[in-house]
């Protein structure tokens, strides 16, 4: 029998909603976590449209020690507090370290969690039930449910996000990442009765699919921030001629990103080329390996989503924010 939930007392929090852009982890050239190419890269997503920002998979979450995880949370509630929204991913093997990273995270002023379930076991719904009632019952902001199946373990089940929705009401929001993406976010919408609160988690690829289907905003990666908020913007002012404009070269872009280490190796490349990273490492062992070929059709791919944002921007103040101070 699931356990009665009771929730902890609640504190202020920033509103979960809109462009809220997965950064990526600096390191420096020893393999250390970089702090100050942290905050230059939290001060260049939130000038270029951010709403708030996400500590996640393409963060290289699952390739840092419990102490550098901890360092990382700490260090995004701290830069990003009075900016927007930090949501921080505290998903694990087991729920002992989930619900720890959670408190944590809860500790350190996160506006809201994020948690995959186990990736190595097939747990049932039963168990999956208990994992994410625990980790929701440690925090008293919002719990974002992410099925990261796309990229890691198996699909959760539409009954299990109902299930968590009927006892945790508008506490819990979704992230759906299985395909059929855009079915099943209808499908969940059902389910909760139009309340469930969903974003669209793919690079924006269906954004504009699930804009349509109720999303209350995106999880991109952070190098393409100026491109997805511009789409975000013309979705909400209905402007759906700008929005197909540019979801064309972006979805261009995420088609040669294919694995969870190709849309890191991409990202931190084109912050890099932006002159918001110093260095585009990744921890090791990876699994792809951007060659030149692949790395000139990526900035090829870049033109053209420039090309489209800046189009017919004639006369809006935000049109150059993305250049300045940034060499391309």
């Amino acid at each position: 029998m699931q356990p009665e939930f009771t929730p902890p007392t609640p504190h202020p929090a920033a509103p979960v909603a809109g462009v809220l852009a997965v950064f990526q982890t600096p390191f420096t050239e020893d393999g250390r976590v970089d702090p100050a190419q942290l905050e230059t890269q939290f001060d260049w997503l939130f000038a270029n449209g951010a709403d708030g920002v996400v500590f996640a998979m393409v963060s290289e979450v699952l390739r840092l020690s419990s102490e550098e995880r901890d360092e990382m949370v700490t260090l995004t509630c701290k830069l990003t507090r009075g900016r927007g929204a930090s949501v921080v991913s505290v998903g694990a093997e087991s729920t002992t370290v989930a619900v720890r990273h959670a408190a944590h995270a809860a500790e350190m002023g996160a506006d809201a969690v994020m948690a995959t379930p186990p990736g190595l076991v097939r747990a049932t719904d039963d168990e999956l039930m208990r994992y994410f009632m625990a980790i929701a019952g440690t925090v008293s902001v919002p719990l974002i449910v992410q099925d990261a199946s796309g990229y890691v373990g198996t699909p959760l089940s539409i009954d299990l996000q109902r299930r968590l929705h009927r006892e945790l009401g508008d506490r819990v929001m979704y992230k759906p990442e299985a395909p059929p993406v855009g079915p099943r976010m209808t499908e969940l919408m059902a389910a909760t009765g139009g309340r469930a609160q969903v974003f669209e988690g793919t690079g924006g690829l269906y954004l504009i699919d699930g804009f349509r289907r109720g999303a209350v905003g995106t999880m991109p990666a952070g190098d393409l921030v100026w491109a997805l908020a511009a789409l975000w913007r013309a979705l909400r002012a209905g402007d759906h001629a700008r929005a197909y404009r540019i979801a064309g070269p972006l979805a261009l872009m995420v088609s040669l990103q294919h694995s969870l280490d190709s849309f890191v190796a991409v990202e931190k490349h084109l912050l890099v080329k932006q002159g918001v990273l110093r260095s585009a490492a990744m921890r090791g062992p990876v699994s792809d390996v951007l060659d030149d070929e692949t790395v000139a059709e990526v900035e090829r791919r870049m033109a053209l989503l420039r090309e489209a944002v800046d189009d017919d921007r004639h006369g809006d103040q935000g049109s150059e924010q993305h250049r300045g101070g940034h060499g391309d």
